[in-house]
């Protein structure tokens, strides 16, 4: 009898241990890998919100909260469109990193290289646009992609050199075209683009446009993001 009872305690405790020794193992590791990488994913988001709720703000301000009920003449693009890396070049051919057009404003005009009558028109008025902005001008770029491979007339090519604020670059249309959009019955040379300083496109201005309603909506956009954007690159 006690040798059957010495039996069953050693088979009891047998069963206990394995059980302890079941229960006891340590966790998968990937279980930890698949929550620090979580982790690592949300602490991500949170400081890429925290970096962009500046500009949202600035642009819910100035687009949605309104409170004078003004509107604004440019068309706004809503979702906005991010630069893409196009293949940039100098009217020499050297190449041009597209992400070294972020940091200011952009006030962004396109033509062939010829730049006809309408196409100088909307040079001129993309240089007294940004002289009518006063002390706030050194936050605004102007850039003229040339979207073909011809070559700018002599004239045109001094004149335009002889403008420092002025950025010349080819840019392939085709590659513009799926970038940007003109209005409907434009044609996408028409109009003058507003591009933020992150590389956003966000506003395009009506062909034809009146100055001082165009001054007027870069002012308050200016104005508007004045607490994240400062002058230079």
């Amino acid at each position: 009898m006690s040798g059957s009872n010495s039996s069953a305690r050693d088979a009891a405790g047998s069963a206990e241990g394995l059980g302890m020794t079941v229960h006891s193992l340590p966790a998968p590791a990937l279980e930890p890998d698949a929550r620090r990488t979580r982790n690592g994913r949300i602490k991500m988001l949170l400081v890429l919100l925290v970096c962009a709720a500046p500009v949202i703000a600035s642009y819910l301000s100035y687009f949605v909260v309104r409170p004078d009920g003004r509107t604004n003449y440019g068309s706004l693009i809503q979702p906005t469109r991010s630069l893409p890396a196009l293949p940039l070049r100098t009217l020499d051919g050297h190449a041009v990193d597209a992400k070294s057009l972020h940091g200011q404003w952009l006030l962004l005009a396109l033509g062939p290289a010829a730049c006809a009558d309408a196409c100088q028109k909307r040079l001129y008025m993309q240089r007294q646009l940004r002289e009518m902005l006063g002390r706030e001008r050194d936050r605004v770029d102007k850039l003229w992609l040339v979207t073909d491979d011809a070559e700018v007339p002599a004239t045109l090519r001094a004149a335009l050199l002889a403008d420092p604020t002025l950025q010349v670059l080819r840019a392939p249309r085709e590659a513009l075209a799926a970038w940007l959009q003109p209005d409907t019955g434009q044609a996408l040379e028409d109009h003058l683009y507003l591009v933020d300083p992150m590389g956003e496109w966000m506003m395009r201005m009506p062909a034809e446009p009146e100055p001082a309603r165009v001054k007027r909506d870069l002012e308050r956009l200016l104005r508007a993001s004045a607490s994240w954007d400062q002058p230079g690159r």
